[in-house]
């Protein structure tokens, strides 16, 4: 089989799991205890945290260890508005290509709280232009939230334009998709989301690092853990396990992007070339390195899909937290595709440590979609 569905999710690395496996048996302690069993797993759990620090180029004090990318996305945004403006509901600055953690957020914020919201339109490449978000700030934004790169089509976002245009508002990023890809010290971002399942560590961990000046008021209320912005007994072996997964996803980051742009620019070479009506979605170059993606005319997604497992392949049709929905992708339709043709997307998404040979994949994809269209 091959698995080409890294954007959702893969393996955990082995050198992750030997840096987990002491917090999962002998050293088990619960960090905010105060004895010496306690002390030992807070010592652990802070050492993550500055190690994690240290890559993202920001204090110790600035990372809160979260559930994952959902959480992270959401705190970022509910914390950051709510700590801004308190009672007062203000305004947010989106996207209309975000996951749907950062919409569904933004929606709630809005109907219970009474935020407005201003979703930006996308070009054709899933662009959002800085200027139109210059243009939508208000005396009362409080966030702006943008992907760095996009789940479904891999588009990657002009961040630092968009953190110069929005000037002295807060701009939290969602970089769950370039974390292991893209450049994340620098990006001049207040906040910034991460998940540890994309980089090799297990499902159920990941971060928000967001700067200690930039008041949060927490979406998760108890004891007070994570200096107040995060309650809940920490996943100490998690955090470990995110922060070497971070080191040795930062470490291989040039060789892995070298790789899978040659394979990815080589296999949709091929396809293009050989399976008639496919086309690339998102920008053909500024876009994540391990990830092509197509729509394909006079098919469905699922049943291409079906047919690629059927060959061995294991993929996509987009964001596996939409799968099963028969709605067609919001991110195709905000770039102009309609929706019979959103609903024939598929989704590649290789591994950072040996991507995929092209030229049989692609003889794959150009047998499961002359199947589908022959109805055979």
């Amino acid at each position: 089989m091959l698995y080409l569905d890294h954007a959702a999710g893969g393996p955990v690395r082995r050198e992750v799991l030997e840096a987990m496996a002491p917090f999962l048996t002998g050293r088990f302690g619960n960090p905010s205890s105060v004895h010496t069993v306690g002390e030992d797993i807070a010592g652990a759990l802070e050492d993550a945290r500055r190690r994690v620090a240290a890559v993202l180029a920001m204090r110790a004090g600035d990372i809160v260890f979260t559930s994952g990318g959902t959480e992270a996305n959401n705190l970022a945004i509910a914390g950051i508005a709510i700590g801004a403006r308190g009672r007062s509901p203000g305004h947010i600055v989106t996207t209309a290509v975000e996951h749907d953690s950062v919409l569904a957020v933004c929606r709630y914020l809005q109907r219970i709280h009474g935020y407005d919201i201003d979703i930006l339109p996308v070009d054709d490449e899933g662009h959002v232009d800085p200027d139109s978000v210059a243009r939508a700030l208000r005396d009362d934004t409080v966030v702006v939230s943008v992907g760095y790169a996009n789940n479904e089509v891999g588009t990657v976002q002009d961040v630092a334009g968009i953190v110069r245009a929005a000037a002295s508002v807060p701009v939290h990023v969602d970089a769950v998709q370039a974390a292991g890809w893209l450049p994340l010290a620098g990006t001049g971002a207040s906040a910034l989301s991460i998940a540890g399942h994309k980089i090799g560590a297990p499902q159920g961990i990941g971060l928000l690092a967001v700067r200690g000046r930039i008041p949060l008021e927490p979406v998760l209320h108890g004891g007070g853990q994570e200096r107040g912005r995060r309650s809940g007994t920490q996943n100490v072996a998690g955090a470990v396990g995110l922060a070497v997964a971070l080191e040795l996803a930062e470490r291989d980051r040039p060789g892995a992007v070298a790789r899978a742009t040659a394979a990815r620019d080589a296999f949709t070479r091929r396809v293009l070339d050989t399976v008639t009506g496919a086309h690339v979605t998102g920008d053909p170059t500024r876009r994540l390195p391990g990830l092509a993606s197509f729509t394909f005319s006079a098919t469905s997604g699922e049943a291409v899909l079906l047919e690629l497992e059927r060959r061995g392949v294991v993929t996509s049709s987009g964001s596996a937290c939409a799968a099963g929905h028969d709605e067609p992708s919001h991110v195709l339709t905000a770039m102009g595709r309609d929706a019979d043709d959103a609903r024939t997307a598929i989704r590649f998404s290789f591994d950072r440590a040996a991507p995929p040979d092209a030229a049989a994949l692609a003889r794959a994809v150009a047998d499961a979609v002359a199947a589908v269209r022959s109805g055979s």
